[in-house]
């Protein structure tokens, strides 16, 4: 797939879901990363982490990522190999959180989205797709300068490869 293309496996979570859910700070400081990520969301969806391929999306419902700025949170998700996170909204400390670390959220009806179900998000489209279900809905345009520091893995390899803020046509 290309940059603009990302494809995987829906795991689904509810709504609210806050970064102390994936990240909680009970681990912090003391537990290294793996093992954290080997919590992730376990008050929610017992057995998440363990069930959790690398690859796969995570639709939520509203609000993923609330009450706080707690950056390691998207570490963790990137540990475990989460591909994109889409949800209807974000925090949005949150929601550039992931984008400085190249994590793409996108911002989505959910309806109809099941576990297990196996999606594409365009970002050029842009767009999300089911194709077992034909499904198809409209993203929010993800602007050009966005796309290109999630296709770099983050703000700091972006400003490293662009450091004059030139963004690639």
């Amino acid at each position: 797939m290309s940059n603009d293309l990302i494809g995987g496996r829906v795991y689904l979570l509810g709504d609210d879901v806050n970064t102390d859910l994936n990240c909680s700070g009970k681990y912090l400081p003391g537990k290294d990363e793996a093992f954290i990520a080997a919590q992730a969301f376990e008050a929610v969806s017992p057995g998440f982490a363990k069930r959790f391929v690398p690859g796969g999306v995570i639709v939520a419902g509203t609000h993923f990522g609330i009450n706080s700025s707690r950056e390691q949170a998207v570490h963790i998700l990137r540990r475990m190999g989460v591909s994109a996170i889409v949800a209807p909204s974000f925090g949005r400390q949150f929601f550039r959180n992931a984008i400085n670390n190249g994590l793409p959220v996108v911002e989505c009806d959910i309806d109809g989205l099941l576990d297990g179900d196996e999606i594409t998000i365009d970002l050029a489209a842009p767009s999300l797709c089911v194709q077992a279900k034909q499904i198809q809905r409209p993203l929010r345009a993800v602007p050009k300068a966005i796309r290109a520091i999630l296709q770099e893995g983050g703000l700091i390899p972006f400003l490293k490869k662009y450091p004059d803020w030139e963004v690639p046509v």
